[in-house]
């Protein structure tokens, strides 16, 4: 099962590190990871999206909890959360094909960022589902790079 874990960690050199060195050692794989400036100055998070049954979970976040630098621990997936990831595709685009593919992105409310005379590149964000179906249906046109960040989440509610 995938498991997305928040970590509140303070924002100094050598946290990221610390983390997924944790990870390395043990022999865990990450899946994902994020990591961004938090509404608090000093405070970061890192979004962490792994694989393991609710065990493995548990003692990653006992592990977690020990580093000096580590201010909080949460799985999200403990409750209701909200998610998103993003992409951008760069696709081969003629003129008859160009519409089409403004047509696709359309549809699944991405948005073209950059039109070359060969290429076009589309931004998405949303869900991972989402994402791949978009991805699923550029390969027609040929695909030249994708670049995807990690998954983010936010608990729902007052949590």
């Amino acid at each position: 099962m995938k498991h997305i874990i928040a970590v509140i960690v303070d924002n100094k050199p050598g946290v990221l590190a610390r983390v997924a060195g944790l990870f390395s050692r043990r022999a865990y794989n990450i899946d994902s990871l994020a990591v961004g400036p938090t509404e608090t100055k000093d405070v970061s998070r890192i979004t962490l999206v792994v694989h393991g049954n609710d065990d493995i979970v548990e003692q990653i976040s006992k592990q977690l909890n020990k580093l000096p630098d580590v201010k909080k621990v949460l799985d999200l997936t403990q409750g209701e959360y909200i998610s998103r990831e993003m992409a951008m595709f760069k696709v081969r685009a003629t003129a008859k094909t160009r519409n089409e593919i403004y047509t696709l992105a359309h549809a699944f409310r991405a948005r073209i960022i950059d039109i070359a005379e060969e290429t076009m590149v589309i931004e998405i964000t949303g869900d991972t589902e989402k994402i791949n179906g978009l991805e699923a249906l550029l390969e027609k046109y040929g695909l030249q790079a994708i670049v995807r960040t990690g998954k983010i989440a936010l608990a729902r509610g007052k949590k």
